[in-house]
């Protein structure tokens, strides 16, 4: 019953206050407007993640009240639960600040650092790194500098996938399903409850995002559901040294992560910054092959779920998941060679979320 009442909660939250939080986002001024390079075509208001942000806290809240109040064990320790808030607000804030004053990607990063730091000292740390081949390594002294890596790399990988109408949205509402197929599996009732807030949140703001959209979330938004994914990634981890389940998480993500890497590496290629605003992500390179928005988002929606379901049978059926996680990346690196040959060809017929770099 706990469950259902958090995840309707975020929905209802979300559904209700989002249109007041469109006109508070134009009467502040906070809109994308066309130019250029942004290829949509009217200005949009790019504060949704406000409503996301209050619907995720507000369920999580009531739902982690709700374990103490009927006498149900919390299967986290508080502070690590409490460090997964701190990733998830503290990034929305820094998000909503870029949807503000647009600050720099160096200034971004300092402050992802510092939230970073306050979570890792509340116990919310990766222990050890599996490496295919190798095992999983137990990190040390390093579990800091690779706690900020995930944390900060998840986030920006939500923020960069940000590019259609209900792509970034619905990407992340089945991110958060499959963490709470994790925790339900582990019999963790605090991921499980963690993770349909999100959900609830992100259905929620999808009525309002999805093609064609009415508002975007912004980077608050994108910045905050990374973040809370990241945290439910490392808390799915707990401390355990088992290789399989140390992957899990970087198999669910396996999407957003392997488009990062690739455009990252596009860029270096180019001699240009990581952090430049280009046309190279999965979306685009869809988008060249003469498919509709919605077809693309679909793809990817399916592709999400396809490295999702592998990182929930990981345990059960690794030799199976591996090989699909395998054949996602072969996908991925094939469809690349268009952005590679085409990166400067510019989209005329996509709607492109401008927030996304």
């Amino acid at each position: 019953m706990i469950f259902l009442v958090v995840f309707a909660s975020a929905l209802f939250t979300v559904l209700l206050i989002s249109p007041r939080i469109k006109q508070l986002g134009l009467q502040l001024g906070i809109v994308d407007y066309p130019d250029g390079r942004k290829l949509h075509h009217q200005p949009m208001v790019r504060i949704g993640g406000v409503g996301i942000a209050i619907g995720t806290v507000f369920a999580a809240t009531l739902g982690l009240a709700g374990l103490a109040l009927t006498g149900q064990t919390a299967t986290q320790p508080w502070l690590n639960v409490i460090g997964v808030l701190v990733v998830g607000v503290g990034s929305f804030t820094i998000g909503l600040a870029d949807d503000r004053w647009s600050i720099s990607p160096k200034l971004r990063l300092g402050l992802q650092a510092i939230v970073t730091v306050i979570a890792w000292s509340l116990g919310l740390q990766i222990h050890y790194l599996p490496i295919p081949g190798i095992g999983a390594i137990a990190l040390g002294l390093f579990s800091l500098p690779i706690t900020f890596l995930w944390l900060a790399g998840v986030t920006n990988a939500i923020n960069w996938l940000d590019g259609l109408d209900g792509l970034a949205t619905g990407i992340s509402l089945i991110a958060s399903v499959m963490f709470g197929l994790i925790g339900w599996q582990q019999g963790d009732l605090t991921i499980v409850i963690l993770a349909l807030a999100l959900a609830g949140a992100t259905l929620g703001f999808l009525r309002y995002n999805a093609l064609p959209a009415q508002m975007y979330m912004g980077d608050g938004g994108s910045y905050l559901i990374g973040g809370m994914l990241a945290g439910l990634g490392i808390l799915s981890i707990g401390s355990s040294d088992a290789f399989n389940l140390n992957a899990t998480p970087y198999i669910i993500l396996a999407v957003p992560i392997i488009d990062m890497v690739l455009v990252i590496i596009s860029r270096q290629m180019d001699g240009k910054s990581p952090f430049f605003p280009d046309q190279r992500h999965l979306h685009h390179r869809l988008l060249r092959l003469k498919l509709s928005k919605q077809t693309v988002v679909n793809l990817i929606y399916a592709l999400m779920a396809w490295a999702g379901l592998a990182g929930n049978l990981l345990d059960k059926a690794s030799y199976w998941s591996w090989i699909n996680v395998m054949a996602l990346a072969i996908v991925m690196i094939f469809v690349n060679r268009t952005a590679l040959q085409t990166a400067a060809a510019p989209i005329n017929n996509a709607v492109v979320n401008p927030v996304e770099q």
